[in-house]
């Protein structure tokens, strides 16, 4: 006995309606024709500390002295928006703020972050602080961004994360299979690794 789908057809989806069904990554993603896994990934990273890394940390431990975190805007502007910037400078690279994108009526919607040099990165916001669901969020984005962008390259990158937890993951276009790190990178614990981390996949 088959069950009833969870995407309906003829119903129109953007990015952030996923964040709000109620079932599992596996169960949507699977909808969309990918596979889904948990694991430690091994992420590339730089040799060298970037040079303005110190810097960056005194700023966003002023924000973060400075700023209440009770908004998503105000998550944005005090901690996701000052480290990115800080990639796209240490990279020589643009950021896309709230890059649209539309494939289908079940894939489209603005990302919050895009980064596209060597790699595509792209990065979101968890609403509400909420990592699983906004994983599931950054999943079918990585999918549509997979169908949108004209390259070869084999891997998209992404990252959800509520300023101050960074989880990553990683699109395997042939596989087409979604692989969730099962590593939180802390902020400002382990900026100096997260940097590290985006600058190499930015430039990899």
């Amino acid at each position: 006995m088959s069950r009833s789908r969870i995407i309906q057809p003829g119903q129109s989806y953007t990015f952030s309606k996923y964040f709000e069904l109620p079932f599992s990554p596996e169960d949507i993603l699977a909808e969309l024709g990918c596979v889904y896994q948990r694991e430690r990934l091994k992420l590339p990273t730089t040799e060298s500390t970037p040079r303005y890394i110190k810097e960056l940390h005194r700023v966003i431990e002023r924000n973060l002295q400075r700023v209440k975190l009770l908004s998503e805007d105000a998550r944005k502007q005090a901690i996701i928006a000052p480290i990115l910037l800080e990639v796209c400078e240490i990279t020589e690279t643009q950021l896309n703020i709230e890059y649209p994108i539309s494939v289908s009526d079940q894939l489209k919607g603005s990302l919050d972050y895009y980064i596209n040099k060597s790699e595509s990165l792209l990065v979101i916001e968890a609403k509400q602080a909420d990592l699983s669901r906004g994983f599931t969020q950054l999943a079918v984005e990585l999918i549509a961004l997979d169908q949108w962008i004209n390259s070869e390259k084999p891997m998209l990158y992404g990252a959800v994360t509520t300023g101050e937890d960074w989880r990553f993951a990683i699109y395997k276009r042939q596989e087409k299979e979604i692989i969730e790190d099962i590593k939180l990178y802390r902020v400002p614990e382990e900026l100096t690794e997260l940097v590290k981390i985006l600058v190499a996949i930015v430039s990899n």
